[in-house]
């Protein structure tokens, strides 16, 4: 049977190995620390897949879904959306069709609330806390929309993903008998995309979300029943390796995906990484790319740049059975004779590896059996536990983001918001200092 694997044969490549950190003093913190990472134990898949098959039949009573959401919230639901339900994205579609309503563009929300079909929409509104400025923001606007349009129904059309107990969402779930799905305890924003927050979109669109569960699971669960297994996981390897290439100057990190479909979990993965690592002067900066794309705009960097870049790069078998390239070939283009379109991708994704490897850049070789929802969900769990355990390493807290806090505050005082006197303050010592203009 064809499985996920990494290949270590390059990883080492331009790199100055230290002796590998122990994993013996971080299976007890392991064993501790479970109940506080749900993420990789799942303990709700089980609540929540019969949750969502009741809810199943009436999301996929719609042909819209407007998700209002920002960061983890809507990076996880656009990559699923981009890898699984590609429809909407070509041409013919007739539904179902996503969009993600995931910043704070005033022409992009008025066009949407302009031409979506009110009868035909569901608005789905994604915070943990309930109090996140830009989608509570967004929710005090559509709401009226959908009160308008709906006057007798709109209660039907709004779905609710927030804390179980309490916030503004809960209140407002609690207060109008809206449908709703909890964000379980201490699951972050960006460690969310395998809970409600991603799986509410996907089994609208009708993506095997069970799969995703099953994948994610068969990589987290048993380092969760079994801490002792940690030093053989390889979510621990790849924390190592992680770990001792930013001991060794390595201050960059390609997530290199050679899956097209998949391009959208390179950020997803950027989030994931950046926010949960870029801590106390420490952490790498991880850099998305696609493959082929990024051979024509980011690889001549790569190669030949800086030596401070390690790279993960995830690939699969390309489809070689559709596509075959034409009998009757211009005479410089013969030896493509008897090769697919697929081929081109296949020798591509090979190639790049070797070069990589090859300028002396580290590579772990992420190899998936294909591009199916089970081996994303595989991936997605690897790529979490694999980010926790390199905070460990690093000696940060892998699960808070104290400086993107600081830029919410600083927004929330610019809006006069009660209470934000001391914000006030350092944003004004920000603003007094004069503009420097140079015309262009």
């Amino acid at each position: 049977m064809n499985t996920a694997k990494l290949d270590w044969a390059h990883a080492w490549t331009g790199g100055v190995a230290e002796a590998p950190s122990a994993a013996t003093a971080f299976i007890e913190r392991l064993r501790n620390e479970i109940p506080v990472l749900p993420f990789l134990s799942l303990p709700f898949a089980e609540e929540l897949t019969a949750q969502i098959e009741v809810y199943e039949p009436y999301l996929r009573s719609f042909r819209h879904m407007l998700l209002l959401g920002i960061g983890g919230s809507a990076l996880g639901p656009r990559a699923l959306q981009k890898a699984f339900a590609p429809a909407q994205d070509r041409p013919g579609c007739n539904g179902p069709w996503l969009w993600i309503a995931d910043n704070v563009q005033p022409d992009w929300l008025s066009e949407m609330l302009a031409k979506l079909p009110p009868k035909e929409t569901i608005v789905v509104v994604i915070s943990k806390s309930g109090g996140t400025i830009e989608t509570m923001a967004q929710y005090l606007l559509v709401l009226p929309w959908l009160q308008k349009s709906l006057p007798e129904e709109w209660r039907d059309h709004l779905f609710m993903i927030t804390d179980s107990s309490k916030g503004f969402l809960r209140d407002e779930a609690n207060k109008y008998a809206l449908r709703s799905l909890p964000v379980p305890d201490n699951l972050g924003g960006r460690y969310s995309v395998l809970s409600a927050v991603g799986l509410v979109p996907a089994a609208f669109l009708g993506i095997d979300w069970k799969g995703l569960l099953n994948g994610a699971m068969s990589v987290g669960r048993p380092l969760a029943q079994a801490p002792e297994t940690l030093p053989d996981h390889p979510a621990w390897h790849l924390a190592q390796w992680a770990w001792q290439m930013s001991k060794a100057g390595k201050s960059q990190v390609i997530y290199f995906c050679y899956i097209p479909s998949w391009s959208t979990f390179g950020p997803w993965f950027c989030q994931l990484w950046a926010e949960s690592l870029g801590k106390d002067g420490r952490g790498t900066m991880p850099i998305p790319a696609t493959g082929v794309t990024d051979q024509h705009s980011l690889l001549q960097m790569f190669l030949d740049g800086p030596a401070d870049k390690t790279c993960l790069f995830v690939s699969a078998p390309a489809d070689t059975s559709s596509l075959p390239m034409p009998q009757d070939l211009p005479p410089q283009w013969n030896y493509l004779n008897g090769h697919s379109f697929g081929d081109i991708l296949e020798a591509e994704t090979l190639a790049t590896r070797a070069t990589l490897a090859q300028k002396n850049v580290p590579v772990v070789h992420v190899s998936m059996p294909d591009d199916s929802p089970y081996s994303a969900g595989k991936m997605m769990m690897l790529m979490e536990a694999a980010t926790i355990f390199t905070g460990w390493l690093l000696g940060i807290n892998p699960i808070d983001q104290p400086a993107v806090e600081t830029g919410k505050k600083l927004a929330r005082a610019r809006l006069g918001m009660p209470g934000s006197e001391s914000d006030a303050q350092r944003l004004a010592a920000f603003t007094d200092t004069p503009s420097v203009f140079q015309p262009f």
